[in-house]
Formats: structure tokens, C-alpha cells, sequence
């Protein structure tokens, strides 16, 4: 059985037990918060425990490294889409210490991507078309930096509402802990 088969299988039998009542919620967030945090798998279920955050409480948005780089991206649209139609009235990046994105090579990841089948004719088109890939796949130094930046390029958005907080924190995945970076309310 391949993993898909295996999801299906489960799920079928979810449904039929009624597991899912006890996670039927509303589509906006109990604590007015949405979260943006790293893709990590150690965080799936850590970063809600650690945050004591139940199903329903928040909006979490997953991306690699939490950063949101792009202003008018997908990433910063949901963000706008929690905070003016579902009800969010704040924000938290939350990185976490030894995050990949710190490390990434993007030069090493170009070279993942022909081993991988993607043609050299497709990175120069993409390339000619004004895609700087190992700039678009750069990381960054330090997770402080990274969740900092993130936290400014959020605030400073053209339609971001001016009176909305946003904070910053980094997670330890292997304890919970969490680190506090930036201060929403006192940046108001």
C-alpha cells in the first residue's frame, strides 16, 4: 500500500467512526491571531501544544523558513484574507532554531533540481525571464534576522491595517520553548 492508499484508507474510516466531530469548529479564529510559521515537521504538532493552541484558535500559514518574501504573494494574501475577512486582528511569525532555510545553498538546490529532471533549458528560461534563481532560493544568515524581516515586510505592506499588531518569536523544535523577538504592541 503507497502512502495516498494509505491516507484514503484511514480517512475512510475517520469518517465512517465520526472521528471529525470533535474538530468541527468555525471558519474564524477563536484568538483573533493569525500565525505564520515554518513548514518543519517537528512543528506540526509541537508549535500548537507549546502555543496551547486548539484546533480553531488561529490561522496558521506554513511556508519554509517563515518568511514571507514576495509582497504581493499568496502568503501575504492570506494573511490579508484572515485579517479582513476571517477575522484575525493580529500577527505572529514564529521561526524556529535550526531552521534549513538558514543553511540553504541555493546553488546546491539548482543543482538538486537538474538532478532531479528539470532541464538547464528550462533554469535559462526561467532566468531570461528576469527569475534570479539563486537569489529567489537564498534563505537567510540567522533565524532572528529572518523572523525580523518577515515581521517588516508585513507591517510595512501598503494595505496592511496600521493598528494591527505583529510579533515575532522563534520556537526551540526540540523543547517548545519559545523566544520572543519582536513585540507587536509596543511597535503600534
Amino acid at each position: 500500500m503507497n502512502h495516498i492508499e494509505e491516507i484514503l484508507e484511514h480517512n475512510r474510516q475517520f469518517v465512517e467512526s465520526k472521528e471529525y466531530v470533535k474538530y468541527q469548529n468555525g471558519k474564524s479564529p477563536r484568538k483573533k491571531m493569525v500565525i505564520v510559521t515554518c513548514m518543519d515537521t517537528r512543528l506540526v504538532e509541537l508549535l500548537p501544544k507549546a502555543m496551547n493552541l486548539r484546533n480553531g484558535d488561529v490561522k496558521i500559514i506554513k511556508t519554509a523558513g517563515a518568511i514571507v518574501s514576495q509582497p504581493f504573494g499568496s502568503v501575504m494574501r492570506s494573511i490579508m484574507v484572515a485579517l479582513y475577512e476571517l477575522g484575525a486582528e493580529e500577527v505572529l511569525v514564529v521561526g524556529h532554531y535550526d531552521c534549513g532555510m538558514a543553511s540553504l545553498d541555493s546553488e546546491k538546490m539548482i543543482g538538486h533540481i537538474l538532478e532531479r529532471g528539470v532541464s538547464q533549458e528550462v533554469l535559462n528560461t526561467i532566468e531570461n525571464i528576469g527569475i534570479k534563481l539563486p537569489k529567489w532560493l537564498k534563505g537567510f544568515d540567522n533565524v532572528s534576522d529572518g523572523v525580523i524581516n518577515t515581521v517588516e515586510m508585513i507591517r510595512s505592506h501598503p494595505l496592511f491595517p496600521p493598528n494591527a499588531p505583529v510579533h515575532g518569536m522563534i520556537i526551540d523544535p526540540d523543547t517548545g520553548r519559545l523566544d520572543q523577538v519582536v513585540n507587536g504592541y509596543e511597535r503600534q
